[in-house]
């Protein structure tokens, strides 16, 4: 199905009145695999958290450099949260912390279970030192 395509080469060329049958099918893969990659990614994120999502990200290329940077990742989801009480449901910082452990993607896994074998809990800048660390 080609939807990794995306992630595999570069976005190709914008399509003229002179390109080729190839090129035109080329460009068609690569955006239908773009559409889809990106589309998949969204639709795994947590929908508390789907609105920090930003919607002006058309590439799935982008849309993994905007969340590859971990410690911006947690303080997004420490905003929600913050715009959650605001609304007078409030988190703690204990449950903020699961929620972020539990949102993290696989290649976080061990480091999951890690924090899950302590008897001590962290706080949220903590648990920002120890996934940078990680990172």
């Amino acid at each position: 199905m080609d939807l990794d395509l995306a992630l595999r080469i570069d976005q190709p060329a914008p399509l003229t009145d002179v390109s080729t049958t190839d090129q035109r099918q080329m460009f068609e893969k690569w955006e239908r695999s773009n559409r889809l990659s990106l589309m998949i990614i969204k639709k795994s994120i947590p929908e508390i958290f789907r609105g920090t999502i930003s919607d002006d990200i058309t590439k799935v290329e982008e849309f993994l450099i905007e969340k590859g940077n971990i410690r911006e990742y947690i303080l997004n989801m420490s905003n929600v949260a913050s715009k959650l009480r605001a609304l007078k449901l409030d988190l703690s910082e204990d449950m903020l912390v699961l929620l972020v452990l539990l949102s993290l993607p696989a290649q976080y896994d061990q480091f999951k279970v890690s924090y899950n074998c302590q008897k001590e809990k962290w706080t949220l800048n903590e648990l920002i030192s120890h996934c940078v660390g990680e990172e």
